[in-house]
Order: structure tokens, then sequence, then C-alpha cells
């Protein structure tokens, strides 16, 4: 994969992100990195910089994960994270099409969702 496609496709995933209800994805400065926020819990982290090395990590459930570790050599362990609940995902993988990884965006979402108070799910529910 290119710089120029993977640029696109930390753009594409970026924009991906921001238009999940009530997500937003920014630039956070301490880390250095692209930060999935939602009520203030992160859903992800993504590199900003088209590089080999550009990653994205993602939410998920644990069984899911380490079958999923197990059945793509570009998908590991989060790094830096719980490695039973994160994965890490290298952008330059042509083992996974943008709609693939796009699941793999709304699960971890929907994860930090389920779990925010309910107090925080019924406002998001009055805002539409």
């Amino acid at each position: 994969m290119t710089n120029i496609s993977l640029k696109s496709r930390i753009e594409h995933f970026q924009d991906f992100g921001n238009h999940l209800p009530h997500a937003k994805v920014y630039y956070r400065e301490d880390w250095e990195t692209l930060y999935f926020d939602l009520a203030g819990k992160m859903f992800g982290i993504m590199s900003l910089n088209a590089a080999d090395n550009a990653t994205v990590t993602l939410k998920g459930q644990p069984e899911a994960n380490a079958t999923l570790c197990e059945m793509y050599r570009d998908i590991s362990a989060g790094y830096h994270m719980n490695k039973k609940h994160w994965i890490f995902i290298k952008l330059s993988t042509d083992e996974l099409s943008d709609q693939e990884i796009e699941k793999m965006i709304e699960n971890s979402y929907s994860l930090v969702f389920s779990n925010l108070s309910l107090s925080i799910r019924k406002s998001f529910a009055k805002v539409k």
C-alpha cells in the first residue's frame, strides 16, 4: 500500500469514526495519535501519519479478538493495552478491506457505548 493510499485510509477511518452518533475523532497531542472518543471514553486510537507501521487499535470481545489474531497476520493483541480486550491492526494490510475494518470500528464503538451509564445513553437518545 502506498503512503498516498494509506493516508487516504487514515482519513477515511477518521471520517467514519466522526460520523458515528455522538463520537468524535481528534488528534490527542499528549499521545500524538488520533483518538476515537465517545463521551470521554476511548474506543480506538490510530496513527496520524501514513507510514508502514501505521495502526489502529480497537476494542473487541476477548474470544473474537483471539480468533482474529489467529486468522490474520496483520492483527495482533493490543500494543500497550489490555491484550484480551484490544486488537492492533496494521493499516497497510491487504488482508482486510476498509469495510471489514469499519465493522471492527463499529463493534468497538458499540462495546464502549453499552458500558456507558444509563443516564448518558438516555441523554444521547434526547439529542438526535
